[in-house]
């Protein structure tokens, strides 16, 4: 269940209570893009709320990280869609690509360090 207290980011300067939310519904076809990724149905209003982050990255923030999947995993299907994106918009910085796989792929292989006595 997720922690009534907490806050979750949504995107835009937008917030939501996580016990408040009860509906992820990903944005799909010609909607999505431009940073519009999830519908998020909150309780009390009426419209969904735009969000411009993804459904497993809502679910981990609300404290649901065994329905959502690894942050590795969000921050590859993130990295991905943007890379998609900008692919078709023509858009494509290849430099910061290449930065950012680079970090993915130290941030998942490397053993984590432990302090050495000697």
């Amino acid at each position: 269940m997720a922690d009534g207290g907490r806050m979750v980011f949504l995107g835009f300067g937008k917030y939501a209570r996580a016990d408040r939310i009860y509906a992820l519904q990903p944005i799909t076809g010609d909607s999505r893009g431009g940073g519009q990724r999830t519908f998020v149905w909150v309780e009390g209003v009426p419209d969904p709320i735009v969000a411009s982050r993804t459904e497993r990255t809502i679910l981990h923030d609300m404290g649901q990280e065994s329905i959502g999947g690894s942050p590795l995993l969000d921050e590859a299907l993130s990295l991905a869609e943007r890379l998609a994106e900008d692919a078709a918009s023509g858009r494509v910085d290849l430099a910061d690509l290449g930065r950012r796989a680079r970090k993915l792929l130290e941030s998942s292989s490397k053993p984590s360090e432990t302090s050495q006595l000697f």
